[in-house]
């Protein structure tokens, strides 16, 4: 029943998820050597051009959302990738740290498409961004007079002033408690002395005094993508600021749910999946520690990774906190095998006691990782957001491979076995969160992106934990997901962090 339920979920979730670019039509195209992608109306005229710019680590995949409710409303919708992200084969180049450096690239790219764009429509122009992005339009809208309208997602830009840019819609996931106090400040510079209200439109969009925020019910930094609250918001704003009136009810991208009812089929399918796999060891393998033995490779490993990396050298790859997060990962798991052996309870090969069969581990790992392939990496890349990677990442996802084998292989052998602490992984995967937490406390400045995508570790942590356990109690052998795990995560932080120049 999981089965045939999980397969008709899947079905059903890409049926929605193609059916959403009916009445668009799409060309990729490259400008000066960066991807873009323009949508268009597949028929009557075209209205006004949007620019669509993602925020960091992201990619115009991402945008999709906007790109084709515009579209389907008349607009012309333009994405593209920034240097460094997504499939830009370009590093980002200046520092990431001053308004002087990477932000003079990023605008230097918005204003490259903003060139092309603007023979694409009517001659109108409006500019939406995504988090980083929100400044970037922000700062170039304020330099183009012919940026009419600015819509800012999840907005931090300490360039907004009580006049410029013209026609600012700035939209805030509810669950953004910080940005909302930081959009209700910049929407306040031309109300005072009013207190700025959400929902409430300020100024004249006649004139191009317009202010608005609008915050979208119960979403987070990326999730407020997908939000139709978010869709409305901005799609109503380009339509006061160009004049649009129209006949009919206009409609919204619905991709969001699609997308998560796709990926929870592909959970809930794995289960019975795994029970194709071959047994590789009996009986079944593992440290078998009960809690007090795994105190000590539970809570060492925890507290000193991040205090020895303070003085261990990290800087090594051309990809934002990568190089750090690969040795975070190797160190963690050199010193939870190091622990390991402390407990007397050594890490053996597959040939030690028992039966145990090398050529099934083999099997059932590769089959793990094509699953991942066929049933991660291609919905995310199609529907969600660039997950193939460009020639200058095969090296990043190898080095970052070497960390994540040695975090996972400790760990799974760790948490396994007969007699092991029940609950036992899920604490090991709260103590590695935690002692990532701990080395953004310690540095700041350079691992900052780290507070970003913590959340979508632990995301990976939880959904690849299912994959784990029920992999486990099939193949008897720690090692086949600590393989096919290793790869998962090197693959996603190898492809999707932002790439820097030297």
């Amino acid at each position: 029943m999981i089965s045939i339920a999980a397969l008709l979920a899947i079905g059903t979730a890409l049926w929605y998820l193609h059916a959403a670019n009916v009445g668009t039509s799409m060309q990729s195209v490259e400008i000066g050597g960066i991807p873009a992608r323009v949508y268009r109306p597949s028929s009557g005229a075209l209205g006004p051009v949007v620019i669509i710019a993602h925020g960091f680590a992201g990619s115009q995949q991402l945008m999709q959302s906007f790109a084709l409710t515009f579209a389907r409303n008349g607009y012309v919708a333009v994405t593209f990738d920034f240097p460094g992200h997504g499939r830009n084969s370009r590093p980002l180049t200046g520092s990431i740290n001053e308004a002087s450096g990477a932000t003079q690239t990023l605008l230097a790219s918005l204003t490259a498409v903003g060139r092309y764009a603007r023979g694409l429509g009517d001659g109108r122009l409006a500019v939406l961004g995504h988090s980083m992005a929100s400044d970037i339009v922000v700062r170039y809208a304020e330099s183009a007079p012919d940026v009419l309208a600015t819509v800012a997602v999840s907005m931090f830009s300490a360039s907004v002033t009580a006049d410029k840019p013209r026609d600012l819609l700035v939209v805030v996931g509810a669950w953004e408690p910080t940005l909302k106090r930081e959009a209700l400040r910049a929407i306040g510079l031309s109300t005072a002395p009013q207190a700025p209200q959400p929902q409430v439109t300020y100024g004249s969009i006649a004139a191009g005094t317009g202010r608005r925020v609008a915050f979208s019910p119960h979403v987070e930094h990326l999730s407020v993508l997908f939000s139709q609250t978010s869709m409305r918001e901005s799609l109503d704003w380009l339509d006061h600021a160009f004049g649009v009136v129209r006949t009919s009810p206009p409609t919204f991208d619905p991709r969001g749910p699609w997308i998560m009812l796709l990926l929870a089929a592909i959970v809930a399918i794995a289960r019975p999946l795994s029970g194709a796999l071959p047994v590789v060891a009996a009986p079944p393998r593992g440290a078998g520690l009960g809690w007090r033995r795994l105190a000590l490779p539970i809570l060492l490993p925890m507290v000193a990774t991040p205090l020895l990396l303070r003085v261990l050298p990290t800087h090594f790859l051309p990809v934002l906190v990568g190089d750090y997060l690969a040795v975070h990962f190797a160190v963690y798991g050199l010193l939870t095998a190091a622990c390991l052996l402390l407990t007397r309870r050594r890490v053996p090969t597959t040939a030690s006691s028992g039966t145990s069969s090398r050529p099934a581990l083999a099997s059932a790992s590769l089959a793990v990782i094509a699953f991942g392939f066929v049933a991660i990496v291609w919905p995310l890349n199609e529907f969600f957001t660039s997950f193939l990677p460009g020639p200058a990442r095969g090296i990043l996802i190898l080095v970052m491979v070497a960390g994540t084998l040695a975090f996972f292989l400790s760990d799974e052998w760790l948490t396994r076995g007969v007699g092991a602490a029940r609950g036992a992984y899920l604490v090991s995967k709260v103590a590695f969160v935690l002692s990532l937490a701990g080395a953004v406390a310690l540095d700041f400045q350079r691992l900052f992106f780290l507070v970003i995508i913590i959340p979508v570790i632990t995301v990976f942590f939880l959904v690849y934990g299912l994959f784990s356990r029920w992999i486990y109690r099939r193949t008897g052998h720690p090692f086949v997901a600590a393989i096919s795990n290793a790869v998962a995560f090197a693959w996603a932080i190898g492809v999707t962090f932002p790439l820097l120049a030297g």
